[in-house]
C-alpha cells in the first residue's frame, strides 16, 4: 500500500504546505523568505485556494505535507524576464507553476512528478493554453527532473554564478 497520497489542499493543509515551503527557502536555496518572491506562501489560502483558476496540490504522508506545486493564472512578467517572453506566454490564456517542493525525507518516490502531473490536468480543464515555469539552475536536480517533464523555451543563464541560472519551460498540456 502507498503510504502517500497526492491532491488539491484545503484550508486544513495550508501550514503544513507553508512549512514546506520556507524550509525550502532556508535549507534549499540558503536565502531564506524574501517577500519580493515569496508573498504567496504567506496567504495560501488567499492566492490558491480561493481563486478559481488557482490551485494548491499537496503531497500527503498519513496526515502530514511533505511535498507542494501550486497553478496561479498569468504568464512570466518582464522585468525582469524578457519581453518576447512575457508577450509568448500572456496572462489571460497562460497558467504558471511555483512552489514543486518535496520534503528531502519523502523525495526519489515519484511525488514531484505526480504533483506536477495533478497541476498539469488542472491547468487543462481550467481552460489556459500554456503551463509556464522558470527553475534555477542551482538547485540540484532541477534542470534534470524538468527537462523530463517539459519542454525548455529560453535559457537565461548567463555564466555569472552570482547571478540566477534561470531556464525557462513550458509542459505540454495534451
Amino acid at each position: 500500500m502507498n503510504p502517500y497520497t497526492v491532491r488539491p489542499a484545503e484550508p486544513r493543509h495550508v501550514e503544513g504546505a507553508r512549512r514546506v515551503m520556507l524550509d525550502t527557502f532556508y535549507r534549499e536555496f540558503g536565502y531564506g523568505y524574501r517577500p519580493e518572491w515569496h508573498w504567496d506562501v504567506i496567504d495560501l489560502e488567499g492566492t490558491y485556494l480561493r481563486p478559481e483558476r488557482h490551485t494548491l496540490v499537496v503531497a500527503l504522508h498519513g496526515e502530514e505535507v511533505v511535498g507542494t506545486t501550486a497553478v496561479r493564472a498569468g504568464g512570466p512578467k518582464s522585468p525582469p524576464h524578457p519581453e518576447w517572453l512575457a508577450r509568448l506566454y500572456p496572462d489571460a490564456s497562460t497558467a504558471q507553476l511555483f512552489r514543486v517542493y518535496v520534503d528531502p525525507a519523502h523525495r526519489r518516490r515519484g511525488l514531484a512528478r505526480e504533483l506536477v502531473a495533478q497541476a498539469r490536468r488542472f491547468v487543462a480543464d481550467a481552460g489556459y493554453q500554456a503551463l509556464y515555469l522558470h527553475t534555477d539552475t542551482r538547485v540540484e536536480g532541477a534542470e534534470k527532473f524538468w527537462s523530463s517533464v517539459a519542454e525548455p523555451v529560453f535559457d537565461a543563464r548567463d555564466g555569472e554564478p552570482e547571478h540566477f541560472q534561470t531556464v525557462h519551460f513550458e509542459i505540454g498540456l495534451s
